[in-house]
């Protein structure tokens, strides 16, 4: 009988025990899969390993593990959470270094696991390209802390292309923080007071803006309200002792007036020393002012001096929340009419997409190799010849699966009809095809809750009209689809474009960084951000009361944190408007039934071998 079972079983179910003993966790659920390593309160995804078993895929697993088990043993969600900063960039470093500490702390413990998570360190790096990095502007700082606060305390050198990036910014690193990285050996068996201590080296680096409110000094301030509480408790009340006196003033009513007296002369003395105070307070030198209360947090990471009149009333909302069920399968066989001309085109569309992303993602192997899947294309030469040597094969790693891919639609007023319906339908058919071929997809669209202001408007003109109050309307930001939500679930969420009242304005800067804040989290070694509008940002509620080109300059500046940071690739697709003068990498439609087209060719270019391929499809400047 032939014996099926996989050769990597053995290896693998061996692994998964050892991971669940190093987290100390025996209920600990540990699988395998081709989507990105992961872990949850309960469960580890580790990286899949092939039948072939390579000695890189089982390093690389192994390493995986112990990184993944040494979080879940050593971390406590509460604590962190607790000191977590708001935004990004303290956040990322704020992450990066909790880490490096898990890992540090169970090096100590289990010094085998060293080697183990150099190897998924090593693995990592070379994956994002970063030993051809050459100057600090390009590396990732949150990376580059977090691989020196690795070094110092396991006092270990890390694989190459990762020491490349420390390296880059180590001396500014050291430099804003005065040494104190040295003494983190102290704390790094207490996650608390390393996480003070990580809220303090943000700080440092000038993300001090980002950390939020201290958690500590909360604290602080909620147990002084209660020992006041406390106090005003042991205070005599209206039945204690003043009701004792009141029932003497009544029975002497000469010594009840003596009292009245005293306590007028004694009132008017309290208000001669508060109007003293008062006036004290009020000619106290500049420095010796009391101190103003800390400023805001902006509200946008890319351009601090951005404003926002009001917050509250924005939604972020999936779109099922927007409509009934039975609504939105009415919508989408709506939208489907629509399309039905284009039926034809959409299937090719489909096809054709598929076919040249799955080549570029399985048609790729190296032959003539001493071991791998033996190649029985050239058995016949063996045949005859029995002196030849057996000939093997290997597919070749991919960096295609590892991608998240987030589609951007812009829900304006100016997309009704026919632009709305060619750009539902292409995000329809990217989504399938996409996932078809392992990479996540996500569908966002941006829009308002009202035409011209809302109930952001009504408060500015409650309160009289203040001069630059910032965006004037409410946000509606819809979730069509999140990147870890089958297709089949999404389906009918698109027809929700179709309905009646729900495009309005569109404010992109805000949109943008709302979609490059959702990627930014994700794990996936490559997200690609994709952005459908048809043209400028306008907010007539907005624009009336601000300068001209006030959300024009903040898309811009959005954009340009985009670009500058790396974590994101940036595209854009203009219907009908050029938007060439907001996105390096865009493409404008002049007919909407180009629409299609036009993303395939864009989205299957990222994906191109050849450089130069890439470049002329997305028409990028050669650089370097």
């Amino acid at each position: 009988m032939q014996n099926n079972d996989n050769p990597a079983d053995p290896f693998k179910k061996a692994l998964a025990e050892a991971t669940k003993v190093m987290a100390d966790d025996a209920e600990l659920s540990v699988t395998y899969s081709v989507d990105p390593p992961g872990s949850t309160s309960d469960s580890i995804r580790l990286p899949q390993v092939s039948r072939r078993l390579s000695a890189q895929e089982v390093r690389l697993a192994r390493g995986t593990a112990d990184a993944l088990a040494l979080r879940h043993k050593f971390h406590d969600a509460s604590t962190f959470d607790r000191y977590v900063p708001q935004g990004q960039m303290a956040r990322d470093i704020y992450d990066a270094m909790e880490t490096a500490r898990c890992e540090a702390v169970g090096a100590r413990a289990m010094p085998g696991t060293h080697t183990n998570i150099d190897a998924k360190i090593e693995n990592e790096a070379l994956r994002q390209g970063f030993g051809d990095i050459r100057e600090a502007s390009q590396a990732p700082l949150a990376m580059a802390a977090g691989y020196l606060v690795r070094h110092i305390a396991t006092g270990r050198d890390l694989p190459p292309d990762a020491a490349n990036v420390m390296n880059l910014w180590r001396d500014f690193i050291e430099g804003q923080t005065g040494g104190s990285l040295g003494s983190i050996e102290e704390i790094l068996a207490d996650q608390a007071e390393f996480a003070k201590f990580t809220r303090k080296i943000i700080q440092d680096l000038g993300y001090g803006d980002q950390l939020g409110d201290d958690p500590d000094f909360e604290d602080e301030d909620a147990e002084d309200q209660a020992e006041a509480d406390e106090d005003q408790d042991d205070q005599p009340d209206s039945t204690g002792e003043d009701d004792d006196s009141e029932e003497q003033d009544d029975a002497n009513p000469e010594q009840s007036q003596d009292k009245q007296q005293d306590a007028s002369t004694a009132q008017v003395s309290m208000d001669d020393m508060a109007d003293s105070d008062m006036g004290e307070e009020m000619e106290l030198p500049e420095g010796e002012a009391p101190l103003e209360p800390p400023a805001p947090q902006p509200v946008s990471d890319a351009d601090p001096q951005y404003m926002v009149y009001r917050t509250e009333f924005d939604e972020e909302i999936r779109a099922e929340d927007l409509a009934e069920p039975q609504e939105l399968e009415r919508l989408r066989a709506y939208l489907d009419q629509q399309l039905e001309p284009l039926k034809g085109a959409v299937s090719r569309l489909a096809n054709k997409l598929q076919r040249r992303l799955q080549a570029q993602q399985n048609r790729s192997w190296e032959f003539d190799l001493e071991e791998g899947t033996l190649d029985a294309g050239r058995l016949a030469r063996v045949i005859a010849n029995p002196t030849t040597p057996l000939s093997f094969k290997v597919e070749k790693d991919t960096e295609f699966r590892d991608t998240c891919v987030t589609l951007l639609l812009d829900n304006s007023g100016s997309m009704r009809g026919r632009p709305i319906s060619i750009a539902a339908i292409c995000a329809d058919v990217l989504a399938r095809t996409l996932e078809r071929c392992s990479v996540k997809v996500e569908i966002l669209g941006f829009t308002t809750r009202a035409w011209k202001g809302g109930q952001s408007r009504e408060e500015w003109l409650a309160e009289g009209r203040p001069q630059g109050p910032g965006r004037l309307n409410d946000l509606r930001h819809i979730i069509y689809k999140s990147a870890d939500a089958p297709w089949r679930r999404a389906r009918p969420n698109l027809g929700l474009m179709m309905k009646e009242g729900l495009l309005k304005e569109n404010i992109d800067g805000e949109a943008l960084e709302w979609a490059h804040r959702r990627m930014a989290v994700r794990q996936e070694s490559r997200k690609i951000l994709m952005v459908i509008s048809d043209g400028a940002p306008v907010d007539d509620s907005t624009l009336s009361v601000n300068p001209a080109n006030y959300l024009e300059k903040h898309l811009r500046d959005v954009i340009a944190m985009v670009e500058k940071r790396k974590q994101v690739e940036l595209l854009a697709i203009g219907i009908g408007h050029d938007v060439t003068r907001y996105y390096d990498r865009a493409v404008t439609i002049t007919d909407v039934e180009q629409l299609a087209g036009a993303m395939t060719e864009q989205l299957a270019a990222l994906f191109e071998s050849d450089a130069r391929a890439r470049a002329r499809v997305m028409g990028l400047k050669r650089t370097g």
